[in-house]
């Protein structure tokens, strides 16, 4: 592989791989330029993924995504302006799962050894069904998002979210239970 990439150092990974996230990045610019409908924005979603997007997934972009196919959205979720989804390790949204803008979900990340940091390591994130990402929250490699789980805005998760509960702060800890209003 030559040193062509834009870091000026080998890409650490396979060529197909790099392809694949060049692939993406064309996409979600384009679908990232002008107005689209959401019928439209989904239908540039499964050409990204390629895979199936449900009817009743929201996006409003721009939303950035590095790997299409690491991504997985179930029904009823609803992503707002600017996420990013830093994706080759595999992110799963489940049902009825609402992000915020300017969220970051991202699966990859770097051994803090200097003479290793250019290995790119991946750890999946899963958001399961009904929970609420906030504005500008965080999620690093190998977190999952409990069940109804709500992360305050702002928040960087680094580890996992007990479901039913309210998380906040950097690092997200667990403030509360989520009140029911029977």
């Amino acid at each position: 592989m030559t040193n062509d990439k834009p870091t000026g150092k080998d890409y650490v990974g396979s060529d197909d791989l790099y392809a694949d996230v060049q692939r993406t990045m064309q996409l979600c610019a384009e679908m990232n330029s002008g107005y689209h409908t959401e019928a439209e924005v989904r239908d540039c979603l499964r050409e990204i993924i390629r895979s199936e997007v449900p009817d009743t997934v929201r996006v409003f972009t721009p939303l950035n995504i590095n790997y299409g196919p690491g991504v997985r959205f179930g029904n009823d979720c609803f992503l707002n302006f600017g996420c990013t989804l830093l994706a080759i390790g595999g992110i799963t949204i489940e049902d009825d799962v609402f992000i915020g803008p300017h969220c970051v979900l991202a699966t990859e990340y770097h051994p803090e050894d200097p003479a290793t940091r250019h290995t790119l390591l991946t750890k999946p994130i899963v958001v399961k069904r009904n929970a609420w990402l906030g504005a500008d929250v965080k999620v690093l490699a190998g977190v999952t998002i409990g069940e109804n789980a709500i992360v305050a805005a702002g928040s960087v998760v680094t580890k996992d979210v007990p479901a039913n509960m309210v998380v906040a702060g950097s690092p997200a800890k667990v403030i509360r239970e989520i009140k029911k209003n029977f």
